[in-house]
């Protein structure tokens, strides 16, 4: 497989997991970062830092815009609940997990 189409499958696989996020508003990040120790708040890093490496400015707050699909302000205020005490548990326990472990 060459270089190029490589890149187009990635993106292409990449915009599907942005559509499938999208419909699945329910899966909050919290229990995504408990299960798979990232969230769309990640993945807006990881894009902003992907574009600033290609010499593209962009601010945090453009790149939430891009993986949420609107505002993130607006998203959580739609979207977002407040986490339970049992969710925040596990996220201190596999943040604990993930320090002794050196991630």
């Amino acid at each position: 497989m060459d270089d190029q189409t490589r890149t187009e499958i990635e993106a292409a696989a990449f915009r599907r997991l942005l559509e499938h996020l999208d419909s699945r508003k329910d899966a909050q990040n919290i229990d995504m970062m408990n299960l798979a120790g990232f969230c769309r708040n990640c993945l807006s890093k990881w894009y902003r830092a992907a574009a600033e490496e290609r010499g593209v400015e962009m601010d945090y707050e453009a790149a939430r815009e891009v993986i949420y699909g609107e505002p993130y302000s607006e998203w959580k205020t739609k979207y977002q609940k407040e986490a339970t005490a049992e969710q925040l548990a596990k996220f201190d326990e596999v943040q604990k997990q993930n320090e002794k472990q050196g991630h």
